[in-house]
């Protein structure tokens, strides 16, 4: 039988691995930069939270979690996201007593939805995410942002949009709510059957659907931002005045909802402007979540937070052809002829590596000719080959392969002459 990766799932090879790393190693900085703290969570959590946290009427719990019951009938689910799981480790913990508000979480780490794979979506797939809980402050709104737009930039994407709307408070959404049924109503069985579904239970959930969107009653229902409350749309201001002092360019979209039921407030969205990235755009979305942490059980904290796919980045990079610099170098290959003259690489290797020079060695038994064009395909910076003579005159000749000039160094000096030429 022949095995493959399952359907939505992808295998990362060693050539792509230096990619993911150095995204990896960027997203750490600016995390450390930013002062938002590394949480790791477990993969699978109580179904009910993300039930309560994400929403029963998002597609994600309807139809995308990999749900299961344990031997002792416990269900559980495979996280689809981040932000329930950060929360509830927030409450759990009792991170809401810290003095020092708000909490600056990161994390990273596999997520898991069961949707159609598409470019740069699969059913497993890495998610970078940061939360800031604990502060109500439109400065963090802004500060979040600013995280996200910095990490794209920093990784060299220029063909970027960033998309902004308020949600509202909780009278906002009363009144839009109400004005949304009113606008959907009449036409409602025109609609999907998830459409219809959700007109009574969260309304606000139909301007997100991918089915109907091209349907004329998308075009013209109630905007959100006319619903606002005067201290809405005054916070909506003030965020928007802490991105302009950033410089940070954006678009107010009325439209933009997300998709998960716990935002308000602020909702933004980053996308992709690169031809041929693709029909879905979105690299990043995030926003605002009072009332999350209550509703897991915890005190009455506010929230902000947002969350990207590594690979929708990488696919990014990909569309603007921007390479990596990743740092892959061989330092030093060595040749050794004959078994003394192994027995010398081995120990020669190890001393390499010891400080912290990288060397690697033939371990098939090649002839001299096939031992150097692997140094050659490996892109060694230095090639040493060791034999009968080398061994009696305790030196060996090393030989810089990009300009061919060869030096003759004894044994012992050949660790300080690589680190000095490095």
């Amino acid at each position: 039988m022949a095995y493959k990766v399952p359907r939505g799932t992808q295998d990362i090879l060693p050539e792509q691995t230096p990619k993911w790393q150095k995204v990896e190693s960027i997203l750490r900085q600016l995390s450390h930069v930013y002062r938002y703290k590394e949480i790791r969570t477990p993969i699978f959590e109580q179904t009910e939270l993300f039930q309560r946290g994400v929403g029963d009427t998002t597609d994600i719990v309807q139809k995308e979690m990999y749900t299961f019951e344990d031997r002792g009938g416990r269900s559980l689910t495979l996280r689809p996201e981040g932000t329930a799981s950060s929360v509830r480790a927030y409450v759990e913990h009792k991170m809401f007593g810290n003095p020092d508000q708000p909490v600056k979480l990161s994390y990273m780490g596999p997520m898991f939805r069961y949707e159609r794979q598409q470019a740069g979506r699969y059913r497993q797939f890495v998610q970078f995410g940061v939360e800031a809980i604990g502060s109500s402050d439109p400065a963090i709104d802004a500060e979040v942002i600013s995280l996200a737009m910095d990490i794209y930039q920093t990784v060299g994407l220029k063909d970027l949009k960033l998309v902004i709307n308020s949600l509202g408070d909780k009278e906002t959404r009363d009144a839009h709510r109400t004005a949304l049924i009113n606008h959907f109503r009449p036409s409602i069985g025109e609609f999907c059957s998830d459409c219809q579904n959700r007109l009574e239970k969260n309304p606000l959930r139909i301007l997100d659907c991918k089915k109907d969107h091209e349907h004329p009653l998308m075009q013209t229902a109630p905007a959100l931002t006319d619903y606002l409350t005067e201290a809405s749309a005054q916070y909506f201001d003030t965020v928007k005045k802490y991105l302009d002092v950033l410089g940070i360019t954006y678009v107010v979209d009325p439209n933009l909802v997300r998709g998960l039921d716990y935002y308000n407030h602020t909702a933004f969205e980053i996308m992709s402007t690169a031809s041929g990235f693709g029909a879905i755009t979105t690299l990043c979305g995030g926003g605002r979540y009072n009332g999350l942490v209550e509703d897991i059980g915890g005190p009455d904290m506010p929230g902000i937070g947002f969350a990207m796919s590594i690979e929708r980045l990488l696919l990014a990079l990909e569309a603007e052809n921007i390479e990596l610099d990743v740092e892959d170098q061989l330092d030093i290959y060595v040749v050794a002829m004959g078994e003394e003259a192994k027995l010398k690489s081995a120990e020669l290797i190890s001393s390499f590596r010891t400080k912290g020079i990288s060397a690697d060695m033939d371990y098939v038994d090649r002839k001299l000719k096939a031992q150097m064009k692997s140094a050659d395909r490996l892109q060694a910076k230095f090639v040493i080959v060791i034999g009968e003579s080398e061994l009696e005159e305790m030196s060996v000749n090393v030989k810089e392969m990009e300009t061919g000039n060869q030096e003759k160094v004894p044994f012992s000096e050949l660790v300080n002459y690589l680190l000095e030429h490095k």
